[in-house]
């Protein structure tokens, strides 16, 4: 028997049918472990040694694993063909060999860039072994984030309180957002002219051509500046006879854009089709994945996180088949286009992202997939096909005309382009961000020397506007050119600034937060260099050099380490006060906008002699009045915010009733009406207004869908019973009877269709009741011979195990992570032989094991403790206990760092305890 493992049990399933019954395939369901969400985890002064503790939720996943190794012959790791994938093996493997589950089979690492019978069987013929430079890689970038968010978020939460947060890559994200911003408030507009001319030949057809030149010298864009200025120019042109001097038309051709990489299917999927890279790269999974056809589940994608633009000869040669059938022939260039990857990384530049069988189009898919699917399917096979289609002839023409007033001279120019062979262009072009599209109207034909005649000119004011905020597709292409990250972590980046309301997307385009901004503020000010563009640009080219097997791991996180945790102990003794001056120096182009009246931008609009600067409070900063406590004036950081409320939006089409903006008690909302406009009794229709959107940009359009909520996505096939999409307390989600579902990113809660609220509310019954509002698991140990199972938990009074509702507390002299079941059951005997717990039959049964577990206990007397799931007759000891004398000093034990684990010499100790593990996003 051979063992494979996968990530995810949909591949399983498939798999298992492509190999045949010598195989079994098991799921880990992604990672098994990760670093504990506690200082200690990586340790600095130990070669940065980690410690490593299994997922609750894979524990017995890799129970599982383990026992179907008995007797097997091989163990084949066939997780995703990336880093993170490439580590999930190694995870797996160092736990199976902590359990001594590997006894003489072979094991060996296989991956497949496409769920396709063929890439499956082709795959297993070239095992190898699991790679250890991307390894090393993984736990570099896995330590570094760590350290960062671990040593700078505690100096954000003392020095900016209400601050959330800082990562390494997500804080130099959100620097281009809030840089931006800083851009638009700092923008002075200009004024400018511009004067076009529509100009006839002498066949009646017309064109435009705009002022480029006048008395020798060259008018460029902003030129002319002022009224007086384009008057001028306008009498001339107005007695000006015109001559066409020059016609120059010139040959080119524009080339397909190659085939997509994570971070350009992420682009254009944002501009196309708006979805959120998180969305895409979601859409994509189920894509890699596969779908039932003709009973067989096949992947209709290759693997969709690379940074490569090759795809495999046969896929070409099906590409121009295709393109032949479809085009003709000469839609078909003559060899076939092969593409550079441009990744710095060789390790990651696997295939682009392609259909798996280009045979299989859109039209013929369409029925057997969701409508995102479907779109994002007919986007990338429609960009593979293009990819190997012919180039677009072009003729790009350019006209300059002279126009003679008296003595003076004057020059414009028409542009005009013309698609002599459309080639790829039949099919696809590429979607733009900001930018311009290239003229592409037809000139009419025309000759030197030819009289042109006059017959309309428009003289048009502008003013130079801000740079435009970025778009998700924008922001993801200018971290790409920056170095920022690696494509396969943009989805998850933006997704965490906007989880942790540091930017809200409004319109397509993200806003930097005041709560982002002052986080930035603080990072530029005291941490600049680890927010600079290049700093991290570098450490990414440093990463991928560990991947290259170029330099050892711990090297580069040596280096960073020792200036890192320098610039952390400079600003330990400064003051909040010293922080807030200088963020309040640096955001007050921002927190203090002009005045209508041109007066002192800070002075206190309620006492007016105060002035206003930033201060701190326990929800964020805010701004106050220097005359505090007399003047108690405040505001948000936003001066216009306190505009936002009692606005009216418009009014309801159905009804004619307002929709108003209002404040409450718990924040800003909705409503339709006035209490007048209802009968006695009757209230009025109330919305809430989503986290992150803001109520002073809040459209009418926006605030009736609000208003429309909640809504019947509709009937559960199944059931019979109506599926319900609202927004609670905890965001957008779907209701099925007593279910609820919490909707995904890219989730919309307005146009959610059935299909996908049928899946999320299937995926939340199959993981069963939610753990939000109940009790911490804790740490499983095993079994009590007689209580059932044992767990450790950290409570109020500090660590405690726990088993059958009987709680004993951890002494001060042993450590809640180490401690054994041995040891875990000698204490919990001892609480219930002095009647802890609530079951009776508990103590009575416990006293036999008692013995047996004290010589391996020892005689450490415990105290007793809990926390708010303690049964209540050890909550009562506690209190007695708490009365009587000082509380243990075992919470301050129990936060001291971890134990120290052996040390190895080639890869980091690991520790296998079952806890909840922290940043596991793939992007």
């Amino acid at each position: 028997m051979n063992i494979v493992i996968v990530e995810s049990p949909a591949k399983a399933k498939t798999i298992n049918k492509y190999l045949g019954s010598s195989y079994e395939v098991l799921a880990s369901f992604g990672h098994v472990r990760d670093l504990p969400a506690k200082n200690g985890s990586v340790d600095p002064d130990e070669n940065f040694r980690m410690i490593w503790e299994v997922d609750p939720k894979a524990a017995g996943r890799l129970n599982d694993i383990a026992k179907s190794l008995k007797g097997a012959d091989r163990l084949i790791l066939a997780t995703d063909p990336d880093r993170e994938g490439e580590a999930i093996s190694w995870h797996v493997l160092e736990v199976l060999k902590e359990k001594r589950a590997l006894k003489d089979q072979k094991i060996e690492r296989v991956v497949f860039n496409a769920i396709t019978k063929q890439a499956v069987s082709e795959a297993m013929k070239h095992p190898r072994q699991i790679d250890g430079a991307l390894v090393d890689a993984y736990m570099a970038r896995r330590a570094l984030d760590y350290l960062v968010g671990f040593t700078l978020s505690p100096v954000l939460w003392r020095k900016l309180p209400g601050a959330r947060s800082a990562g390494r890559v997500q804080s130099v994200a959100l620097r281009l957002v809030c840089d931006r911003e800083l851009e638009i408030e700092k923008f002075v507009p200009r004024e400018y002219w511009s004067l076009i001319a529509t100009l006839a030949t002498p066949r009646g057809d017309t064109f435009e051509a705009r002022l480029v030149g006048a008395d020798g010298k060259k008018i460029q864009r902003l030129d002319i500046g002022t009224g007086a200025e384009a008057e001028d120019f306008k009498t001339a042109l107005n007695a000006a006879s015109y001559t066409v001097a020059t016609v120059d038309a010139k040959p080119a051709r524009r080339n397909p854009q190659a085939p997509f990489t994570t971070s350009t299917l992420q682009q254009e999927a944002s501009r196309k089709l708006g979805f959120a890279p998180a969305h895409t790269m979601r859409i994509a999974q189920r894509l890699y994945e596969g779908i039932d056809i003709g009973g067989e589940t096949t992947g209709l994608i290759t693997y969709m996180r690379t940074d490569g633009v090759q795809i495999d000869g046969s896929a070409i040669t099906q590409a121009r088949k295709v393109i032949g059938e479809i085009y003709g022939n000469k839609y078909v260039p003559e060899s076939p286009r092969q593409y550079q990857a441009k990744a710095k990384n060789a390790q990651e530049a696997h295939e682009a992202i392609r259909p798996t069988d280009l045979s299989r189009k859109p039209a013929e898919l369409r029925k057997r997939l969701d409508d995102d699917q479907a779109k994002l399917y007919e986007l990338i096979w429609t960009r593979t096909i293009a990819s190997q289609m012919e180039s677009a002839e072009l003729e790009r023409t350019t006209v300059d005309i002279v126009a003679k007033a008296g003595a003076r001279t004057l020059e414009l120019r028409a542009t005009g382009q013309v698609i002599k062979f459309d080639g790829f262009l039949a099919l696809y072009q590429e979607g733009r961000d900001d930018e311009e599209d290239e003229d592409g109207r037809r000139l009419p034909q025309m000759s030197p020397n030819e009289p042109l005649k006059r017959q309309d000119l428009a003289v048009t004011q502008h003013f130079t506007e801000p740079p435009p905020r970025f778009s998700e597709a924008s922001l993801v292409k200018r971290m790409e050119e920056l170095g920022i990250g690696r494509p396969s972590t943009y989805a998850s980046i933006l997704q965490v600034l906007k989880d942790r309301g540091y930017v809200k997307l409004e319109k397509k385009r993200l806003h930097g937060e005041d709560k982002g901004r002052v986080v930035i503020a603080f990072l530029e000010n005291f941490f600049r260099r680890y927010v600079e563009y290049d700093f991290t640009a570098d450490l990414e080219e440093q990463l991928d050099r560990i991947s290259n097997n170029e330099i050892a791991w711990q090297q580069v996180l040596k280096d960073f380490w020792t200036g890192f945790i320098g610039a952390v102990d400079d600003i330990k003794d400064l003051r909040v006060a010293q922080v807030l001056d200088a963020l309040d120096e640096m955001l007050g182009p921002h927190i203090y906008p002009p005045r209508d009246d041109g007066g002192d931008v800070r002075q206190c609009p309620t006492c007016g002699t105060g002035r206003l600067n930033l201060k701190a409070g326990k929800f964020g900063a805010f701004v106050g009045c220097s005359n505090y406590p007399e003047c108690r004036y405040t505001r948000p950081l936003a001066a216009d915010s306190e505009a936002a409320a009692d606005r009216v939006l418009g009014q309801d089409p159905d009804t004619g009733l307002d929709v108003v903006v209002k404040a409450g008690r718990f924040g800003p909302y909705i409503q339709l009406g006035e209490q007048k406009d209802y009968a006695e009794g009757e209230k009025p229709k109330r919305a809430g207004i989503p986290k992150g959107t803001s109520p002073a940009s809040l459209e009418l359009d926006y605030a009736l869908k609000l208003l429309s909520l909640p809504r019947e996505v509709g009937i559960h096939p199944e059931t019979g019973l109506p599926i319900i999409a609202n927004l609670g307390r905890f965001g957008p989600f779907v209701k099925h009877d007593k279910t609820y579902a919490s909707l995904e990113a890219g989730d919309e809660v307005f146009d959610i269709g059935l299909n996908r609220a049928v899946t999320l509310i299937a995926e939340k019954i199959a993981k069963g009741p939610s753990k939000r509002f109940g009790a911490d698991p804790g740490k499983a140990l095993g079994d009590h011979p007689s209580l059932g199972p044992v767990a450790v938990k950290a409570g109020r009074y500090g660590a405690y195990v726990t088993a059958g509702g009987v709680n004993a507390t951890i002494p001060g002299d042993k450590e809640k992570d180490t401690i054994t079941l041995a040891e875990a059951i000698a204490l919990l005997d001892e609480r219930a032989a002095k009647g802890g717990g609530k079951k009776a039959k508990g103590k009575a049964a416990a006293k036999p094991a008692k013995a047996a577990s004290k010589a391996a206990a020892g005689k450490a007397k415990p105290k007793t403790g809990g926390d708010d799931d303690t049964p209540k007759p050890a909550k009562k000891a506690v209190a007695k206990k708490a009365a009587a004398k000082p509380k243990s000093d075992s919470t301050s034990k129990a936060r001291a760092p971890v134990a120290k684990a052996a040390k190895t010499s080639a890869k980091p100790a690991t520790k296998a305890t079952p806890k909840k593990s922290a940043g596991k996003a793939r992007g």
